[in-house]
């Protein structure tokens, strides 16, 4: 499977601002952004005017960065936002809202979202009763994510539950039975990601 490995808290770097790849590190004096706010490499800190195109292109990777996929990928998801009725950059935001990883990370199961891909990936959730250790499925309204049996007794899983998280309105959850489920499509103004999803139609429509 195909996922950026290199240094994470060069991504929050080169797009000057905060992206919270790495969780509860983001909120400490040990956040490699907080230390050295301008992008990485020798001409990092010099001040650059951006053009319309490197504004675009900004964009798209800022999306793709904090939802964790590489281009390829973001490029399908961009065609299927494309051909469903509705404004194209709130439907590619809700798609990417859909992956199972992201509904995990928004139900309070992973720090971040590269924590909860690992914990889809590793088979820790069933959708609807059935298991699901893929990252990119789609989940849709009325959907049930539930952790599965043998994970709910773990200290990991235990402090999850512990320590909710505020839920979108798309989302409900049941601490006691470790579950959610998804109520509603997401609208755009339940999504709370730092991003001008106009500048990426306009990068793809040239």
């Amino acid at each position: 499977m195909a996922r950026y490995t290199e240094a994470t808290c060069r991504l929050c770097r080169r797009e000057g601002m905060k992206l919270f790849l790495k969780g509860d590190r983001c909120y400490t004096d040990k956040c490699a952004f907080a230390r050295r706010s301008y992008a990485p490499g020798q001409h990092g800190a010099s001040k650059k005017k951006i053009s319309n195109y490197g504004q675009q292109l900004r964009e798209k990777q800022k999306a793709k960065r904090i939802y964790g996929i590489l281009e390829g990928q973001f490029r399908k998801y961009y065609e299927r936002a494309e051909r469903t009725r509705g404004i194209t950059g709130e439907n590619l935001l809700m798609l990417l809202e859909l992956r199972l990883d992201n509904v995990v990370y928004r139900l309070g199961y992973g720090a971040s979202r590269n924590e909860a891909r690992q914990l889809v990936t590793h088979g820790h959730f069933l959708v609807n009763g059935h298991r699901v250790d893929i990252p990119s499925y789609k989940v849709s309204v009325n959907d049930v994510i539930t952790v599965c049996d043998n994970s709910k007794s773990t200290e990991k899983f235990k402090t999850f539950a512990e320590n909710p998280k505020p839920l979108p309105k798309w989302l409900t959850v049941n601490a006691e039975s470790f579950s959610g489920t998804v109520v509603a499509l997401p609208a755009r103004e339940d999504i709370d990601v730092p991003v001008n999803e106009t500048l990426i139609v306009e990068l793809y429509s040239k």
